[in-house]
């Protein structure tokens, strides 16, 4: 598939880079794609990125997702899966900048012919591209309207080493709420195992 990136920061570089070695096209998204030629990986500005996706990720900080995304326009976005994995923090890290909803959500309010997937953003860029190097397996969620949308994003997570068995879905995209508010809990986690790179997994009754 043809992976457009929207962001050259390392949970772009990563999961481009995880595509890649998977057999995807992947392309990354730079406002200023001149500057950023020293990546190893093809960059290109936006709007390009994006027309040129079968499915679009969104990896720009969460605060300016919005204003980043209506600049492209939703006609270019329209009927393009957008994989989003953006969390909305201030700079200082100690607010969520959507506190009452979740880009998501808003992203997909806002362009409501793109179907939106929210996963991936309760973890760190090493975790989401090589899960099975921690001590067991853990979970990612997918949240999101659109079923063809999830089972896509299913297919790709499984290309980055997410079995079926990992993935979970838990719901439309309001429940994406639930994963970026997670942020605050995976920054307290991080300073308890003094380290970002960890998961958490879902456990059941048998």
């Amino acid at each position: 598939m043809r992976i457009g990136l929207l962001g050259t920061g390392n949970v772009a570089r990563a999961l481009a880079h995880g595509w890649r070695a998977a057999g995807h096209d992947v392309l990354l998204g730079s406002r200023h794609p001149q500057e950023r030629g020293d990546l190893g990986l093809p960059v290109a500005e936006l709007g390009e990125t994006a027309a040129r996706a079968d499915v679009l990720v969104n990896a720009t900080p969460g605060g300016v997702s919005l204003d980043l995304l209506r600049s492209i326009g939703a006609p270019v976005l329209a009927g393009t899966l957008l994989i989003d994995v953006g969390v909305g923090l201030s700079d200082d890290f100690s607010a969520l900048t959507h506190p009452n909803s979740s880009l998501g959500e808003l992203i997909q309010e806002a362009f409501p012919l793109t179907p939106v997937v929210k996963t991936l953003c309760t973890m760190d860029s090493t975790t989401m591209v090589a899960p099975g190097d921690l001590t067991e397996p853990g979970t990612v969620f997918l949240s999101g309207d659109d079923p063809e949308a999830k089972a896509t994003t299913g297919r790709l997570l499984t290309d980055l080493g997410w079995p079926a068995s990992s993935q979970l879905d838990i719901g439309d995209i309001t429940t994406a709420r639930g994963q970026e508010h997670f942020a605050f809990l995976f920054m307290g986690i991080a300073g308890g195992v003094n380290s970002h790179t960890f998961n958490i997994k879902v456990v059941t009754r048998p």
